[in-house]
């Protein structure tokens, strides 16, 4: 499963979202750069993927840049580095993806399903975008 490919449908909004395909072999720290780069956000705080998707903080499976770069951490808290999308992902799997603490980025991961690589595309690639990605720093001076 490492070396196929995973097929991801990422929404910020309902109305808002991104296909990505990587493959089984990326850290989920590198699908964090993919998710805040489709939406062009700039990829400068600190981020989770938390398995409770209503109440993040009483999530089982945690997986936290703080576990990376802040000790001691958390209990139940997982490298991003570390943790590999075969490892944490399955067709029909969802996450929320916290980015951006201080501004709650919150952002819906859904797992699409598994396939094998296509010959000659490069992944990791955005496939799919619908909607507008909002501002990640709006100026809220002009209103």
């Amino acid at each position: 499963m490492k070396e196929q490919v995973y097929i991801f449908k990422v929404s910020v909004e309902k109305s808002v979202h991104r296909t990505i395909e990587l493959k089984g072999s990326t850290s989920l720290y590198d699908f964090a750069e993919e998710i805040i780069s489709a939406f062009d956000f700039e990829f400068d705080h600190a981020f989770g993927f938390y398995d409770n998707i209503n109440d993040l903080y009483e999530s089982n499976a945690k997986y936290t840049l703080f576990y990376d770069s802040i000790k001691p951490v958390n209990p139940g808290e997982k490298s991003v580095k570390k943790s590999y999308v075969y490892e944490v992902f399955e067709p029909g799997k969802k996450m929320a993806f916290l980015f951006d603490y201080g501004d709650d980025w919150i952002f819906l991961v859904e797992c699409l399903g598994v396939a094998d690589q296509e010959a000659g595309k490069k992944y990791p690639i955005v496939t799919g975008k619908k909607g507008k990605a909002p501002e990640q720093y709006p100026d809220y001076d002009d209103e």
